[in-house]
């Protein structure tokens, strides 16, 4: 199923949706991760502190993968919008 992330709220109540979906504890989820039961609610309370790596983490741990998709309709009007060269 895919839940849609616009705003970097709508990632902690996905979080914690996921965690309890799999029947997980803050604790169990957090030794799965290597972090503490405290650090897991600090990320359900406001994952916009988290980094990527650790986000990244918590997601394996939960069986979840970020998708990118382009939501613009493509009707062969938008530009190239493909990355020139590497950041």
């Amino acid at each position: 199923m895919d839940y849609p992330i616009r705003f970097p709220d709508q990632i902690r109540q996905q979080l914690r949706a996921l965690r309890k979906a799999r029947g997980l504890t803050q604790t169990q989820l957090g030794k799965l991760v290597g972090v503490g039961q405290v650090r897991i609610a600090e990320i359900e309370k406001a994952p916009a502190a988290v980094s990527v790596a650790q986000l990244f983490k918590l997601l394996t741990a939960l069986d979840t993968h970020i998708v990118l998709r382009d939501a613009r309709p493509d009707d062969g009007s938008r530009p190239d919008t493909t990355p020139k060269g590497s950041w």
